[in-house]
């Protein structure tokens, strides 16, 4: 199945876009019903909540006063805190279950408001954030909730700001305009990006991408690295060392807009063995046949490797599994790291992949592989490395 982590801040139109995925088919898993569930009357949450905050928070009927509690937990980070410590576990557990009933060929949205917050975002194929001015949010939270302007203000200060939530977005939904606007590009996401997406996850099927066009350098390369090695080291566990690499890699260089990664690995027994099913499962998966890099002079024994893609529709990536040391795994980091030092260089190697593609477009990928001019660039690289001592 795929997993969609969706959030956004408190009066951001989260919920709208739930009931819209929920519409077109999406297994919907709303962490704040599952956190009323766990603190309903009869629960041990609430019975734990009442034990931390005294029966103050409790209504009339012997139910949680969520007003009440929230006037206590919002103005006070350790308080909050300690109900995060009560309500998280169980909301976790709860929705684990859920998922866990979801049918195989689901499409399961995660809403969950504090998902930057708790670090979950490399847990999903697909983190999906709805932003909204704050001016347009407090005035829905008085008009749609009756919430006053002050508590309203509170509420948002507690949550992790745009900034930080635009940082894990894999799509970022702008909510200032019309419903239908929201619907539309809802739509829009489900039937292009999603759908498919789910699709290639279940049948292990990489996107291919387009390696012989040259998009101008983009600053959001970066960022999109950082979103991706997450979800590999959530997906390898341990202490495997992740690295962007090739053009994207370099500041300011057009390059096909693709993403490679570099996953060190003991051995390829290892990238052979359990670990290519937990990317497989994590949208990463193998592509069929036998990979090599060719060889840098004086090495003529091609560099024998793993490679895998994402199953991302809307994000090419391409997942080298290197062993640590050897020739190919050394090459990708040298060659980054020359070309971010040396601005001529990173010139002379653009104009190279321009005339390569220019020459001949269908071929680009390979004339990078057997034009003479990266034989030489390796030695110079060499070079640099010798006289700045850099290192792997």
């Amino acid at each position: 199945m795929l997993k969609v982590g969706l959030t956004g801040g408190i009066g951001s139109g989260k919920s709208a876009v739930a009931a819209r995925l929920a519409a077109l088919g999406a297994v919907v898993v709303d962490s704040d019903r599952i956190a009323r569930e766990v603190v309903a009357p009869g629960t041990e949450g609430l019975a734990e909540v009442v034990a931390a905050f005294s029966d103050r928070v409790l209504g009339p009927d012997g139910s949680l006063d969520r007003a009440a509690l929230g006037a206590l937990v919002f103005a006070d980070e350790t308080a909050r805190r300690r109900l995060e410590a009560i309500t998280h576990p169980r909301v976790r557990a709860r929705a684990a279950a859920l998922v866990a009933a979801a049918p195989a060929d689901a499409v399961v949205v995660n809403d969950v408001p504090l998902l930057v917050e708790v670090g979950l975002a490399p847990t999903y194929h697909l983190v999906l954030v709805v932003q909204t001015a704050v001016p347009t949010r407090l005035a829905r939270l008085s008009r749609d909730r009756g919430m006053d302007p002050a508590e309203a203000e509170r509420r948002i200060a507690a949550q992790a700001d745009d900034a930080r939530r635009a940082a894990v977005a894999d799509v970022l939904l702008t909510n200032d305009g019309t419903l239908t606007d929201l619907h539309d590009a809802v739509d829009d996401l489900w039937r292009h990006r999603l759908l498919p997406y789910e699709r290639n996850v279940r049948e292990r099927h990489a996107v291919r991408a387009e390696p012989s066009t040259l998009t101008e350098p983009d600053p959001t390369w970066p960022a999109q690295y950082a979103r991706l090695a997450a979800r590999i080291h959530h997906a390898a566990g341990g202490d495997l060392r992740v690295d962007h690499v090739g053009s994207t890699a370099v500041p300011g260089l057009a390059a096909p807009d693709v993403i490679d990664i570099q996953l060190t690995v003991p051995s390829l027994a290892e990238a052979d063995g359990p670990l290519a099913d937990r990317l497989a499962e994590a949208g990463f998966p193998r592509l069929p046949g036998e990979w090599r890099d060719a060889p840098r002079r004086p090495d003529r024994v091609r560099w024998v490797k793993r490679l895998h893609g994402g199953a991302d529709p809307g994000r090419p990536v391409l997942l080298h599994l290197r062993v640590a040391g050897s020739a190919g795994w050394r090459y990708a980091l040298l060659m980054r790291d020359h070309l971010r030092a040396d601005p001529a260089r990173r010139a002379a190697y653009l104009q190279v992949k321009r005339d390569l593609v220019a020459a001949a477009p269908d071929s680009a990928a390979h004339g990078t592989l057997t034009d003479p001019w990266f034989d030489e660039e390796h030695l110079r690289a060499e070079d640099w490395a010798a006289q700045t001592g850099w290192h792997p």
